[in-house]
């Protein structure tokens, strides 16, 4: 029989953070989920671990796979939940009421549910919101958290499943695509799900180079015909700022510029900021 919710987490070498994040799940006061843990065979201790708390996980596996996406897209073959979380080794739910709080918002009503995070970089703590209001801008720039999120399974089954040529923002790929090319539904959760460690290899500035490249991979896809409506008006954006300022110096030249916009939008339809 299915569950609401699978939660996956993927593991390689990480003893200490897979025992952390296995803790803060394990310790949730609603416990109707399904746990699915993928290890990369690991070397460090971490089949010990799995062995330990293996009573409290729904499946779990440790085997030499490609990367991170190889061993999410193993989870989601097998889960059977109807939402699914991807809550990677070293990260946390932020205490142990945190699912039995969200239960009923996993309603079935929207395709991605996505709340925020406390971001920790060594000893530098952060809490990182997000908006309401997601668009190809967002995602050109940001992204969700993928930590925070939990994703209606069958997504993956009508768009595709995590890139797997990718090494770090496969993720990233599949919210743009799902949420700007397919219009999936989506609600931002108005709390802090998880502790998100920052060390992780999306947060490491050595692989920004390799982010770059993937994400321009990706945009020149799926998105081309944004991508060069974006970086025209990225390009301009300046420009036009400035000349706007010089205006507002001008009192009358300023009221004389709003007065024309006001007319101009009187003929248009109506502006919305989403």
């Amino acid at each position: 029989m299915s569950k609401k919710l699978s939660i996956i987490t993927i593991n390689y070498n990480d003893k200490e953070g897979l025992q952390k994040t296995i803790q803060s799940v394990v310790s949730q006061t609603w416990q109707d989920f399904e746990y699915i843990v993928i290890d990369g065979d690991s070397s460090d201790g971490s089949k010990d671990v799995l062995h330990a708390y293996s009573s409290f996980l729904s499946y779990s596996v440790s085997e030499p796979d490609s990367g991170i996406y190889n061993a999410m897209n193993k989870g989601i073959k097998i889960s059977t939940g109807d939402y699914l979380m991807f809550l990677n080794s070293g990260d946390s739910l932020i205490d142990n009421t945190i699912l039995e709080n969200l239960n009923t918002e996993l309603n079935g009503q929207y395709d991605i549910y996505y709340g925020d995070i406390l971001q920790i970089d060594g000893i530098k703590q952060e809490i990182r919101t997000f908006p309401k209001k997601l668009n190809f801008a967002f995602f050109y720039e940001q992204n969700i958290s993928h930590q925070a999120s939990f994703i209606k399974a069958k997504l993956f089954k009508d768009i595709f499943l995590y890139n797997e040529n990718f090494k770090i923002v496969s993720d990233w790929e599949f919210f743009t695509y799902a949420i700007c090319k397919r219009e999936a539904s989506y609600k931002h959760l108005d709390c802090v799900i998880v502790t998100y460690d920052g060390n992780g290899i999306s947060a490491n500035s050595e692989n920004h180079l390799e982010i770059s490249k993937e994400r321009n991979a990706s945009l020149n896809k799926y998105f081309p015909e944004f991508v060069n409506d974006y970086e025209y008006l990225k390009e301009i954006k300046f420009k036009k700022a400035e000349q706007f300022m010089y205006i507002k110096k001008f009192p009358i030249a300023y009221k004389i510029l709003k007065g024309f916009m006001n007319i101009i939008l009187l003929f248009l339809p109506k502006f919305n900021r989403t």
